[in-house]
């Protein structure tokens, strides 16, 4: 019987890039967002390439029961492995936003992936196999800057929850990992507002979705507690813990090229 992974955030971008990496790999989906029409357009895409079933689930996680709400929508469908994926970048100061803003940006990059990650593991653990990845990002590893004020915390926030639950589930079967790509080439920028700058960078910065969807496959089957794709994004990140001060530097001084922080 094939083994079926749950993604949200999955109807476009890194989020669709895993979903096509696990149904090459012989998984099942459930594919998990608000795009209804890029759902099916994927479930569809993913049948015909490699013959996997995927059950979609139009769900607003922004909702305070967006969690119970699609435990309903599983109807009891057994989910051997979950990537927590959806999530955007908040632009802008902290003062620039109301505090509504923040809360739910809060409540989809931290609550929802650790309560959908507590409603899921206990059954994981019972079969003993589980496969869950948090889509942490480089930024975890980097100082804050200005714009994007609570990105960088949310994501270290998920880097540690995700190193935690790793240790905790040693000899279980579940292998729990927190993904942390660097610039990654998906619709997220234009989302934010930071293409332009996304586009001046060189190309060794930059890395492809389905490049970096097969990397973080792999390393969760290697059970890494955190793995930072691409080597570049590796170094930046030592960088930083060896020359913290220089990374704040760097990241004040090239805050506005790739953040809208106004």
């Amino acid at each position: 019987m094939k083994r079926t992974m749950l993604i949200t955030g999955a109807s476009a971008g890194l989020g669709a890039a895993l979903a096509r990496e696990y149904a090459q790999r012989g998984w099942n989906l459930v594919l998990v967002a608000r795009r209804e029409d890029r759902l099916h357009a994927l479930a569809a895409d993913l049948k015909a390439a490699h013959g996997a079933e995927s059950l979609v689930v139009v769900a607003d996680l922004f909702s305070e029961t967006a969690v119970t709400d699609l435990m309903v929508a599983l109807n009891g469908t057994q989910i051997d492995g979950l990537i927590n994926n959806a999530g955007y970048g908040h632009s802008g100061t902290f003062l620039n936003s109301e505090w509504d803003a923040h809360r739910k940006f809060n409540h989809l990059m931290t609550v929802v992936p650790v309560e959908l990650t507590r409603a899921l593991l206990p059954a994981m653990v019972e079969r003993g196999f589980g496969r869950v990845m948090q889509v942490a990002s480089l930024a975890g590893h980097m100082p804050g800057s200005k714009g994007h004020t609570l990105y960088s915390a949310v994501k270290s926030y998920l880097i540690k929850f995700s190193e935690s639950l790793n240790a905790e589930m040693q000899g279980t079967g579940v292998h729990v990992s927190a993904l942390c790509p660097g610039f990654v080439l998906t619709e997220f920028h234009d989302v934010n507002g930071t293409r332009e700058g996304i586009n001046s960078l060189p190309n060794y910065m930059v890395m492809k979705a389905d490049v970096c969807a097969a990397l973080a496959a792999d390393a969760l089957e290697a059970d890494k507690a955190v793995f930072i794709s691409g080597r570049i994004n590796r170094f930046l990140a030592r960088l930083n813990r060896w020359m913290p001060w220089l990374g704040r530097r760097v990241m004040n001084s090239s805050s506005n090229r790739y953040r809208k922080a106004d």
